[in-house]
């Protein structure tokens, strides 16, 4: 087949892709058509179909390609630092968007957007990210950030770093995240003791922590739902009382 040809064939493709993504949504898609299709925005000619079914195959889910970094995605043969626009800008938006119905929200009358939001943001990162909510004191979102990666030990997350982040905002409350790249939500003990680390530390200021949340694989583990926040402001109340 020519090279005219080939690359006819390949508009045509792509075309009937945005035909069908505009007549109902992705509604039918694969995830490795939904991939090519963003790969098309910076691909004038080229056919995607194969680079995106490789994408598929070597980071296993959407979402994984999705949350590969550039470096990553352009081992990929047929995906480079053009083309790749298209995924980490879709991704990019759908966590602005999902942070902006945060804003000026009660997330502890309404978590479902909470959960939205840390799922999609957490889930499938391959390091430990520790996000921070900051509420102010009507318990609306403030503002949400990143303030540390990788393993959650005490000598990687800061509380004064913390504490100097709900000052600047202004914030009264604070809600925790972070993910479990292993997909098992379940706390460790580092994760216990950074917990009452930063709960001290945040209570010195006046400052109330309302959650602490680990997002695994589809499920999620819950500070306040098993006492933990409750149990650990009991054990500074009674430490101030003995001094």
């Amino acid at each position: 087949m020519s090279k005219d040809k080939t690359q006819e064939k390949g508009e045509g493709h792509r075309q009937r892709l945005r035909d069908k993504f505009l007549e109902s949504g992705l509604s039918g898609f694969h995830d490795y058509e939904v991939i090519e299709l963003l790969l098309t925005l910076a691909t004038p000619r080229k056919d995607c179909k194969e680079a995106a079914k490789a994408a598929l195959n070597k980071f296993k889910t959407f979402q994984g390609v999705l949350e590969a970094s550039p470096g990553e995605l352009s081992e990929i043969k047929g995906i480079g630092p053009v083309n790749l626009f298209g995924i980490k800008l879709v991704n990019e938006a759908v966590n602005r968007y999902l942070e902006k119905k945060l804003i000026n929200k009660d997330p502890l009358s309404n978590s479902k957007e909470l959960f939205d939001y840390l799922t999609h943001n957490l889930r499938d990162k391959n390091i430990e990210c520790f996000e921070v909510i900051f509420l102010d004191a009507k318990n609306k979102v403030i503002r949400t950030e990143t303030l540390f990666k990788g393993s959650l030990t005490s000598s990687s997350v800061y509380p004064r770093e913390v504490a100097k982040a709900a000052l600047d905002y202004h914030a009264a409350a604070l809600i925790f995240a972070h993910n479990h790249p292993s997909g098992d939500p379940a706390p460790s003990p580092e994760d216990i003791a950074v917990t009452r680390q930063l709960i001290f530390a945040c209570k010195v200021m006046g400052v109330i922590v309302h959650e602490h949340i680990i997002i695994g694989d589809n499920k999620y583990f819950s500070f306040a739902d098993h006492g933990y926040i409750e149990k650990i402001n009991r054990e500074f109340d009674a430490q101030i009382k003995e001094l």
